[in-house]
């Protein structure tokens, strides 16, 4: 597939709760997928960022997921008002020129929620605009599959990707790498 309208770029977040607003994007991975200059995808560079919890509720179990510590990103996490100026930044500097940047998420409503919802609440544009990609749609579109059987265990088997690595599962810079590879295997069948 030739493409020259849009630049990707993969997102995974990982976060503290099942609803952004009552909690907390604790980090944020991006995976840039620009088209070359045949309009083939590829995956370039990686945004990782740790963010400095805000809200009012923690969930132990969300927490356990990602393995996080609200120690850990107290010290090391940048305010979310940095992160979300740090991401613009990033994708503004990486969308090629005539192309325009487009969300992507495996599971795209959560991620893009979190994302939307930081940008909202530090009164920024989100970069992005108001619409994302979502690979587990455009799964169950191309390859003729049911949505349950759209998750990413059933796609790597289904479009010949190695397995995710479960040592870096649930880290958003490996997650968002993973989902990029997954969105060009996706594009190119």
């Amino acid at each position: 597939m030739s493409e020259t309208r849009a630049t990707y770029f993969s997102v995974d977040i990982e976060c503290s709760g099942p609803v952004p607003g009552l909690y907390d994007m604790v980090s944020i991975g991006i995976v840039a997928v620009p088209p070359d200059d045949q309009g083939r995808l590829r995956c370039t560079e990686t945004l990782y960022l740790e963010i400095k919890p805000e809200g009012p509720r923690v969930d132990p179990g969300a927490m356990k997921i990602h393995g996080l510590t609200l120690e850990h990103l107290q010290q090391h996490g940048v305010s979310r008002r940095d992160a979300m100026l740090q991401v613009t930044d990033w994708v503004k500097a990486r969308t090629k020129k005539g192309t325009k940047p487009v969300f992507v998420g495996h599971n795209a409503p959560f991620d893009w929620s979190f994302v939307a919802w930081c940008f909202a609440a530090e009164e920024l544009p989100n970069v992005f605009g108001y619409k994302a990609l979502d690979t587990k749609a455009l799964a169950t579109g191309k390859l003729g599959l049911h949505w349950f059987d759209s998750s990413k265990e059933v796609l790597h088997e289904r479009l010949q990707m190695p397995p995710e690595d479960l040592t870096l599962k649930h880290r958003a810079d490996y997650d968002a790498q993973y989902q990029a590879e997954l969105l060009i295997r996706l594009l190119e069948s």
